[in-house]
């Protein structure tokens, strides 16, 4: 089975249809399926060699509910798709019919995002510097990096991807070459984050480039997601900020406080580069409840 795994995931990176992350993902979930089967020796032609051709749909279906004992429904159902996948590989390769065609995802939970209030992203912009840093390239680096990820609503993975020629300053607009799934789109960006951005090149301690990265160490490498990630966590303990908040519930601030203020939501939909508004639509849940608490705070009989 390893070796059938490896090559529906170099036919599923040529034909570019899925990242690089979602490849990787779905090879560890097929692996994880085959563990699975090896230890209950089911489907199995001997020694550790998984014959796909006698996985079950019992056996998918068996897989599915004991992740479900450990795993959150959204990993259950990734794993499923990833199963999926790979089944229908199979079957468009050699014609056998897959065991999970029939199967159904778990619904999923609905839960609604973090969203910090405007004074407290506010708040995690403004964080001072910290001694023996003041207004060092540290510094600005790290308020370029909060003021971008609100400002335009990046993922913190297109943020660290992002290169200078990607930046329009005339136009304030970035370029966002690779986002989710492959698609690439165009975002306004705000003249504070674009100020931040260029006070940050100008004390980079590495010259840049017009085609390097943005978001770099102190070393002109380009810096990780973990480590924005990181960056992102101090910062919410310097200003004192209580709620939790990654660098994309940054991206959830951005598409709650725009529809706050009167976007709609198709745009909303653009500026986040969704290819489908029912995922663009949870953020009405929350301005729903926005609305609620200011109704109960202003209205006498409320």
């Amino acid at each position: 089975m390893i070796v059938e795994v490896e090559a529906f995931a170099s036919a599923l990176g040529r034909a570019g249809r899925a990242s690089r992350n979602t490849v990787a993902g779905y090879r560890r979930d097929l692996i994880d399926f085959r563990r699975f089967l090896l230890e209950r020796g089911w489907a199995v032609d001997g020694g550790e060699r998984v014959n796909p051709d006698r996985v079950t749909d019992d056996h998918v279906r068996s897989y599915l509910a004991e992740m479900l004992k450990r795993a959150t429904r959204s990993t259950v159902q990734r794993r499923l798709f990833a199963l999926k996948a790979f089944f229908r590989y199979r079957e468009t390769a050699i014609g056998v019919p897959s065991p999970a065609r029939a199967l159904r995802s778990p619904r999923l939970e609905r839960r609604l995002p973090i969203v910090l209030g405007e004074d407290e992203v506010g708040r995690l912009i403004e964080v001072a510097a910290r001694p023996g840093q003041e207004r060092g390239p540290a510094t600005l680096r790290d308020r370029a990096i909060v003021e971008t990820l609100y400002s335009a609503g990046l993922r913190v993975s297109e943020l660290t991807a992002m290169n200078w020629r990607n930046i329009d300053e005339e136009l304030g607009m970035v370029t966002i070459e690779m986002g989710k799934g492959g698609k690439g789109r165009i975002v306004p960006i705000g003249e504070p984050a674009l100020a931040a951005l260029l006070e940050w090149r100008r004390a980079m301690p590495i010259a840049w480039s017009h085609d390097g990265p943005v978001i770099t160490n102190l070393r002109g490498g380009r810096l990780s997601v973990r480590a924005v990630q990181k960056i992102v966590e101090r910062r919410l303990v310097e200003s004192g900020v209580a709620t939790a908040v990654s660098p994309h519930g940054l991206r959830h601030c951005f598409a709650t406080h725009l529809l706050n203020h009167g976007a709609d939501l198709r745009s909303i939909q653009e500026m986040l580069g969704h290819s489908s508004l029912a995922t663009t639509q949870r953020y009405t849940h929350v301005s729903v409840k926005h609305l609620k608490e200011v109704y109960r705070r202003a209205h006498p009989r409320a």
